[in-house]
């Protein structure tokens, strides 16, 4: 759990820190894909992502005994995960909004 809820293994200048970075930039990517999926709107995924990034880091916050993370490192990654994800999730939703819809259906 303290690689999920704590700022301390989130690092840009070590290699075993890029294992989590990657990690948290790979679930926003699979979050825009649940974005087009739930939402299926591309004007609710800003509010979705924010939402979730606020949730997470009231989660990071408990988790530390009230203490906000105060690393440039997870700033950086989780701002770039979020703007990821929203980016990608409109993108996804507005092209599932963009398909045909079937008017016969066998």
């Amino acid at each position: 759990l303290d690689h999920v809820f704590t700022d301390k293994y989130l690092n840009v200048w070590t290699g075993t820190g890029w294992v989590d970075n990657s990690a948290v930039l790979l679930s926003a990517m699979f979050g825009s894909i649940l974005l087009a999926l739930i939402v299926e709107k591309a004007k609710k995924c800003l509010d979705f992502s924010v939402t979730l990034f606020f949730v997470h880091l009231v989660s990071c916050t408990c988790y530390q005994k009230g203490e906000i993370p105060n690393t440039w490192d997870w700033w950086i990654v989780h701002i770039m995960g979020m703007i990821i994800m929203i980016i990608s999730g409109e993108f996804f939703c507005s092209r599932r909004e963009l398909m045909d819809i079937p008017l016969l259906a066998f």
